[in-house]
């Protein structure tokens, strides 16, 4: 049950996150935002478990905050956030999104997660449902670059995801969140400097709550909300239910901005809540039992 609560509040969080961007980009460099969200809440969360910081241990995990913060924030919101700008935002939501069946095939083929055929039927099901929620946003020029920069914002995600998996266990999960905020937003940093303009950013209250809230919510609480979760459950289960942050931002854009309820907005919502549960039911099937597994139990009887 905590893990559920952990998840619904993940969904939240990061569905809201879209349509509250989506005002705040108006005044802003992209880069730019994305590196200051990421730097401004990785010293937030840093201020607030310092009384921690012996648990940091950086000789023995720098390479785990090095690469969840080059995977998970500086790769994943650089490649989005450049590809955006040349890709339809419905089609570029289709191509991140393709991130829960990376997920599903690298948890199998590295974490040794079971690959049912539920779990892939459930996986494709999210993904055309993903599709049906973003068919509305597809018009505009096509470019191939944004298109493969899409792909290595959803390679980056699935890639971090299934880092974080394994990795997780050996460091404090709020210093790992911390310093991938710090690392990524910093290598962002650099990025945006030299092709963005601190002039450019209009200093007004939908910017300056969008980046407030982008920087507390929308990167200090979500990650730490994902690192757990991702912990507590299989990897492929925790991205399967990330298709709904989409459908999240679309009916909050429905409600809140005016945006048209549609028909394809409906079958992608029962393609997704389809999805999730096909990807959690489990097999009607006898586990298979290991020998090795009885003999442990005969041994510690």
């Amino acid at each position: 049950m905590k893990w559920l609560w952990n998840m619904a509040a993940l969904i939240l969080l990061w569905g809201v996150s879209w349509p509250v961007y989506k005002l705040a980009l108006a005044y802003t460099p992209p880069l730019l935002f994305a590196a200051m969200r990421c730097v401004i809440g990785g010293l937030i969360l840093t201020m607030f478990i310092w009384k921690k910081r012996d648990q940091i241990k950086w000789r023995k995990n720098w390479k785990i905050y090095l690469y969840t913060g080059i995977l998970n924030i500086a790769f994943f919101y650089g490649f989005q956030t450049v590809g955006l700008q040349s890709v339809p935002s419905g089609l570029f939501s289709v191509l991140v999104y393709f991130q829960p069946i990376l997920v599903g095939f690298f948890a199998w083929l590295w974490l040794g997660e079971s690959m049912t055929f539920l779990k892939v039927t459930g996986l494709i099901l999210g993904f055309l449902g993903i599709i049906s929620v973003s068919v509305e946003g597809f018009s505009g020029q096509v470019s191939i670059s944004g298109v493969i920069l899409g792909l290595l914002s959803a390679l980056s995600w699935a890639l971090g995801t299934i880092y974080v998996k394994k990795n997780a266990n050996q460091v404090d999960s709020l210093w790992m969140v911390a310093f991938q905020c710090l690392i990524g937003g910093s290598l962002l940093s650099i990025l945006s400097f030299s092709t963005e303009k601190w002039t450019s950013i209009t200093w007004n209250s939908t910017y300056i709550f969008g980046l407030a809230f982008g920087a507390i919510l929308g990167i200090a609480v979500s990650w730490i909300l994902y690192v757990k979760v991702v912990k507590m459950a299989d990897a492929s289960v925790v991205a399967t239910f990330t298709f709904l942050v989409p459908l999240i931002a679309v009916i909050i854009g429905t409600i809140f901005l005016g945006e048209p309820f549609t028909f394809y907005l409906l079958a992608g919502i029962v393609l997704i809540v389809a999805s999730i549960y096909l990807v959690n039911k489990k097999s009607s099937r006898p586990a298979k039992i290991n020998e090795s597994d009885i003999d442990q139990k005969h041994l510690s009887a």
